[in-house]
């Protein structure tokens, strides 16, 4: 037998169905009962359709997802047509320092909602045991092979079932066996809460249907019609497919009514494809959509071919090839919790306790969600990843880009994924087109403009419904400038020149926008006008509040920043010279960062006071990161300015909040302030609590469920344990006091190094280079370390110690302590 098919029967003989199997509790999820509500269920996804499954005997629930189901269809043009005049309004008001009468005027400025993502459906698989008494429960996740799994015991029959969302065959796979033959009966429905119909044909459950052709989001509520289910046109509201094919051993298999009944059986293996006909961002998906149903019929019958050990086997190998790129253990001598319910070990853990591989579980998780909803072309990890159970849901669980979907990418280079980040350049470049009609129809400006909020059709605009939003988030205009450093951070980690050449073009156009975004104010320094701090007020005057200015902190780190990294991309690439002068002139004339009366880097260009000091944003650090313009290696004026500002926000949040300030804290090297930030991510949260923390299923509370703060809070831990912003790698940068024993592999540091480090007693104890590209190498390491076979070794410098070297493709470099 080859080799590769040695490998898939053995995947397949090992992880078959065994009673009461609980091995790999380190990397599962489990509990000693069913999921009760939405956020206690269970995540599986392929990066196109995801379910959560919640692990009931009797009735099970999977409420499913695909990727690409949203309202609505393609953005129109010139959706403001008196945009551009208001902005004059707006900058002649703000050189009178009006603010009310700015703000009032931005409200002309802005365009219409975005659309919002949407439930596929519901399957439910009913189980009649007789009223029999179930015992032996347990429910659990394996995120490291990506297999959710219900057992228990009903009238001495051993059941088990899997659930597991297959990228090779493209289909959800749910797996039925019992430990006695014929035992297995169950009853199959599936349901929409969108305009559908359900039928069985050929002994396979359909469920069809067709989106609405507008959403408005949850928290709008001035329209009478808030779903809008029909387009004249013929061109918005996409249709969908949902097709459930039971594969049975022994057993009747029956249909009536739109179900399907399975009587006796041994084994049964259900089938789950699904499609829609999204054809592209600027494409009608009604009109010009393409056919759902033979889409999901293709993936039906090829994945048909398989029987369900080889699905498995190919969709844990595939699992597999991502996830153990990386792994952590923290403590490993402390005392081992993973045998108990997470949820308890999550109170525990809120309480005090302390629970190292939680921690480590959780940095893992981050990982498994995103393999598992970022590997569809087009349709990045949204507000919720790819998993939604409402027509409305929170913010329309679209792409909030005023720090959301960037913060759903920070661990996608540096968790060693990089090949995940393509849905969002998909996205980037859509944008890039639908940006340039926003600056060239609101501003008359060049290049590309995106606001706060996008979805799957490339809205760019800004918001508000044509004057309802409020302009402090809907008018934010930094979009493009903010997106751009994502493509120059995927060429820095990865060294992938051929890409750079690709994404320079949309790069240089964020950064032509931004040049002509910019004006000079009265000193002639360049500032952005109008501008706001997302999403908090300031209050000026005789207690008049404000959020319409000139030169918010943030703006001026982002034109920083892409400033920067494109006169630098240009500089690989050996073209622009001249543009690349004018990036570097721009940027000399911004006005400068502003310290405050409290020590604290401002927020706005004045000295206002917040009128929210403890704002969940925490805008005008974005220099600090994901940035590098503020810096405790070259800037420790301004990174004391930082710290002193986040002491004033305080150590509490939201969800995602919180984990931006793990990150934070990590850039400033304070680790042990970063862990306080990291178990408050951590705090148990449960419906109807208003603090942020994790959910009973870990998905980030905001609360409600938010899953950037999962993201953030992965790529949080990887900022305390190596760093690279800085053109060298820092090792341990901010390895906290709880952390005194560990190890880790597996993280990517820019330069395309990948990087493992084993430390003991808060000591670096030795620590691996493997550099997937040649050339100069820069460590920065707490203790003074030396290259092994080389002779190279550190000098003290004055935060730690450096090195550097020219390192061989392909090669893995060991540095000890001297």
């Amino acid at each position: 037998m080859p080799t590769s098919r040695l490998i898939l029967a053995a995947l397949a003989a090992g992880l078959s169905f065994s009673a009461g199997a609980q091995a790999g509790d380190a990397l599962t999820l489990h509990y000693d009962k069913p999921a009760a509500v939405w956020t206690e269920a269970l995540p599986v996804g392929n990066g196109r359709l995801g379910a959560m499954v919640f692990g009931r005997p009797g009735e099970e629930l999977l409420q499913l997802n695909e990727a690409t189901l949203w309202s609505g269809g393609p953005v129109g043009k010139n959706i403001n047509p008196g945009a551009y005049a208001a902005l004059g309004k707006v900058r002649e008001a703000l050189a009178r320092e009006d603010y009310a009468q700015a703000y009032a005027l931005s409200r002309q400025m802005q365009g219409l909602y975005t659309q919002s993502f949407l439930p596929l459906g519901d399957l439910k698989l009913q189980q009649d045991f007789k009223g029999g008494d179930v015992t032996g429960y347990r429910r659990a996740l394996d995120i490291r092979d990506g297999i959710q799994t219900t057992s228990f015991t009903v009238n001495g029959v051993r059941y088990q079932r899997e659930v597991f969302a297959s990228s090779p065959d493209q289909v959800i796979v749910v797996r039925l066996q019992a430990d006695q033959p014929r035992r297995i009966s169950l009853d199959l429905g599936a349901a929409s809460p969108l305009r559908s119909t359900s039928t069985v044909e050929q002994g396979v459950l359909r469920l069809g249907g067709k989106a609405p052709a507008q959403v408005d989001p949850n928290y709008v509520r001035d329209n009478l019609e808030p779903v809008v289910q029909d387009d004249p046109a013929g061109c918005r509201g996409m249709r969908f497919a949902l097709l459930v094919k039971p594969v049975v051993r022994d057993g009747t298999v029956t249909q009536q009514d739109g179900r399907i009944s399975i009587r006796d059986a041994s084994e049964v293996t259900l089938l789950l494809s699904a499609a829609t006909s999204f054809n592209g961002f600027d494409k009608c998906p009604d009109s010009a959509g393409k056919d759902e149903g033979a889409l999901a019929r293709a993936h039906l019958e090829r994945a048909s071919r398989r029987d369900a050990a080889a699905l498995r086997a190919a969709h844990v190998a595939d699992f597999r090839a991502l996830f153990d790129r990386m792994s952590l253990v923290i403590n490993p001598g402390a005392e081992d919790r993973s045998a108990l319910p997470l949820e308890r070990r999550l109170q525990e853990y809120t309480d005090g306790g302390a629970d190292p591989a939680l921690e480590a579980l959780y940095v893992q998780f981050g990982r498994y969600l995103l393999i598992s909803s970022s590997r569809t072309r087009g349709a990045p990890a949204n507000l919720q990843g790819i998993w939604n159970a409402s027509v409305r849901p929170p913010w329309s669980s679209n792409y909030t880009t005023n720090i959301n979907v960037q913060m759903n990418y920070w661990p996608v280079e540096s968790a060693n994924l990089a090949e995940l980040f393509t849905p969002l350049d998909d996205l980037i470049r859509n944008l890039a087109v639908t940006g340039k009609e926003t600056a060239a129809s609101y501003y008359r400006a060049p290049g590309w403009a995106l606001h706060h909020n996008s979805d799957i059709w490339a809205a760019s605009n800004p918001v508000g419904n044509l004057g309802k939003g409020d302009p402090k988030w809907a008018n934010w205009a930094m979009g493009s400038p903010w997106l751009a450093r994502h493509l120059w951070e995927h060429y820095q980690f990865t060294d992938d020149r051929r890409y750079l050449e690709s994404a320079y073009p949309i790069m240089k156009d964020a950064a032509r926008f931004l040049l002509a975004w910019l004006q000079p104010d009265a000193q002639g320094r360049l500032v952005t006008a109008p501008s706001t701090s997302p999403e908090n007020d300031f209050y000026y005057g005789e207690g008049r509040k404000g959020n319409v200015t000139v030169a918010s902190t943030m703006d001026l780190g982002i034109a920083h920043d892409l400033f920067e990294n494109v006169a630098a991309a240009s500089e690989v690439l050996g073209v622009d010279a001249a543009f690349r002068r004018q990036l570097k002139d721009a940027r000399a004339r911004l006005l400068p960062f502003q310290v405050g009366a409290r020590g604290q880097l401002q927020e706005w260009h004045k000295d206002f006071e917040e009128v929210e000091p403890h704002h969940r944003h925490v805008s005008h650090l974005y220099a600090l990161h994901p940035a590098r313009v503020i810096s405790p290696l070259s800037t420790p004026e301004l990174a004391a300015a930082a710290r002193r500002t986040l002491e004033l926000r305080g150590d509490d949040g939201t969800g995602w909040s919180l984990a931006w300030k793990v990150n934070f804290w990590a850039r400033l090297y304070d680790g042990n302030h970063a862990y306080t930030l990291f178990r408050k991510l951590l705090r148990l949260t449960k419906p109807g609590d208003k603090h942020g923390g994790a959910y009973a299923n870990l998905f980030d509370a905001h609360p409600p469920f938010q899953i950037d703060g999962n993201f953030a809070g992965t790529a949080g831990v990887i900022e305390m344990l190596l760093q690279s912003q800085n053109g060298e790698l820092h090792l341990l940068p901010a390895l906290p006091d709880s952390w005194r024993d560990g190890r880790v592999s597996g993280m990517v540091g820019r330069g395309n190094h990948v990087v493992d480090i084993d430390w003991e007693a808060g000591r670096l104890k030795s620590a691996r280079i493997t550099a997937r590209v040649g050339g100069r190498t820069a460590i920065r390491s707490p203790v003074p370390v030396v290259v092994e076979g080389t002779g190279i070794r550190s000098r003290p410098d004055r935060i730690g110690h450096t090195l550097s070297f020219t390192a061989v493709k392909g090669r893995t470099y060991v540095l000890r302590p001297r």
